[in-house]
């Protein structure tokens, strides 16, 4: 069974495992515990119902250290498993997986945004964005996609289905800043099959004047107004 304690000594498979060092995961670690008790109060029963002992009481749970919960986390959302393989790791079932997983995802949400590091949501906020601003506003421009189930529905499964990745996916446009790393801003989740341009047209972008963006070939022709744009051109054939 994977916990916080296995990987503690093991600092190459816990930055692998959860995308995070040692030190990152322990400043995280109290404001994901503080907005846990905020959000799902001690004197409450997971279900919400009010607690007939007090808490500590009864049989252990599934996840019982915070450090267990925020690992638990990560690693689902480094490395995107199947909700049936990622429960077997944890000693969980599926639907145990499943209620986990929902559970924790606002708590996370939650000390993201209390330590300033949630990406904006707004494509209209950008420009305002402290993340957007830290250095200088230089930026990249990216789409991501990630595997999915594949969809029963005919329709819907030619709307997800990635050309260039050859599989069913869902993608979302990103923004990262180039002088600390960050994702600055995270798009809607879109169907896969839509071009990158097609998708961060959909969703406009308010970038600050002057801003620099690096951007690959998937944004052939996107050149927001007021922005310097940067794209890498192949060197001609037997030329360096």
């Amino acid at each position: 069974m994977l916990t916080y304690t296995t990987l503690q000594d093991r600092p190459r498979e816990f930055l692998a495992a959860t995308g995070l060092t040692h030190a990152e995961f322990a400043r995280l670690l109290p404001v994901f515990a503080t907005a846990y008790v905020a959000l799902y109060a001690p004197d409450k029963t997971l279900e919400g119902k009010p607690r007939q002992r007090r808490v500590g009481g009864g049989a252990t749970g599934a996840l019982p250290q915070m450090a267990d919960k925020l690992l638990f986390l990560l690693v689902f959302q480094k490395t995107n498993p199947l909700q049936t393989m990622h429960g077997l790791q944890f000693d969980l079932s599926q639907p145990q997986t499943n209620y986990w997983i929902h559970r924790l995802l606002p708590v996370l949400q939650h000390a993201l945004r209390a330590m300033g590091q949630a990406p904006e949501r707004d494509a209209q906020r950008v420009e305002t964005s402290a993340l957007a601003l830290a250095g200088a506003p230089n930026l990249a421009v990216d789409g991501t996609e990630r595997r999915r189930q594949r969809p029963r529905d005919a329709a819907t499964q030619k709307e997800h289905y990635s050309g260039k990745k050859k599989t069913h996916t869902d993608k979302n446009i990103l923004l990262i800043n180039e002088h600390t790393d960050k994702v600055v801003y995270l798009g809607p989740t879109l169907p896969g099959k839509p071009h990158d341009k097609k998708a961060v047209d959909e969703a406009p972008v308010a970038y600050r004047t002057n801003t620099t963006l690096d951007k690959d070939t998937g944004f052939q022709g996107y050149e927001p107004g007021g922005v310097l744009t940067t794209q890498p051109k192949k060197s001609p054939k037997g030329k360096s």
